[in-house]
């Protein structure tokens, strides 16, 4: 599944952070970084998905 959000991050930032948090703050922030620069969305939705995949798991 991270591969497939890694994919959706570098072609639609929005999405990729959506399916990794759902409809939260970093949501609407990406979309704001998208629409200010393309480049700066998809860094931040990146960055999103891998620190959520770095979280441990209980």
């Amino acid at each position: 599944m991270s591969c497939l959000r890694l994919i959706f991050a570098i072609f639609l930032p929005p999405l990729g952070v959506f399916l990794t948090v759902g409809i939260r703050f970093s949501f609407w922030l990406n979309i704001l970084f998208t629409i200010l620069g393309y480049l700066p969305g998809i860094i931040h939705a990146v960055w999103i998905i891998a620190k959520h995949d770095a979280e441990p798991r209980y």
